[in-house]
């Protein structure tokens, strides 16, 4: 009996420890630490599949160890990569968003309608529409006022979906899109407020 009772304490501890999977509206954070205790908890559970021999879910409780450790570690699943076609008609459909497209195999260039769409919440958007394709870590989203007057208006704003601006993925090549780089801008206007 004191067996039984010491296996259910286990499991209750092993559920505590499982991940919350509610959506606050918030696209997909990668970069985090692991957190211990989950870990320890999906450690548990590969153990007890395996003492029960259910190879299946011994399977499935490491899949979400290495995912775990994947995105914490900033590397995006090839394997998941999104649709660049679907994404780009989603991209679309977000309010605001005028056109969108592709300029190579992870940087989405979209023009929003006015300046004041041209914000972190806009790219936010955009990646949870994105998420249900594949895995949004290999994804950058750059955004462009359609509705610019100078360049401070024009400037592309740009973040990778699951990681905070200006963090990239590993191996991921931080690219520029403006045409002017951002130290010769504010060069520009340091000598011009002289």
């Amino acid at each position: 009996m004191p067996n039984k009772f010491i296996l259910f304490i286990f499991i209750v501890i092993v559920a505590a420890c499982t991940k919350d999977t509610s959506l606050d509206n918030k696209p997909q954070q990668a970069g985090q630490p692991l957190n211990q205790a989950e870990l320890v908890g999906d450690l548990a559970k590969v153990r007890l599949a395996a003492i029960a021999g259910d190879q299946k879910a011994v399977q499935e409780n490491m899949r979400n160890i290495i995912e775990d450790f994947r995105k914490s570690i900033k590397l995006a699943d090839p394997a998941r990569a999104v649709d660049r076609e679907q994404a780009r008609a989603l991209a679309k459909t977000v309010e605001g968003v005028r056109s969108a497209v592709w300029l190579d195999h992870e940087n989405l260039f979209a023009i929003v309608e006015r300046n004041e769409q041209k914000t972190y919440n806009t790219i936010d958007r955009i990646c949870l529409k994105l998420e249900p394709l594949g895995d949004t870590l290999g994804v950058v989203v750059n955004l462009q006022s359609g509705a610019a007057t100078n360049g401070d208006e024009l400037e592309t704003l740009s973040r990778n979906c699951q990681l905070a601006p200006g963090d990239r993925a590993m191996l991921q090549k931080n690219r520029q899109i403006d045409v002017i780089p951002p130290e010769i801008r504010e060069q520009h206007k340091a000598n011009n407020a002289q």
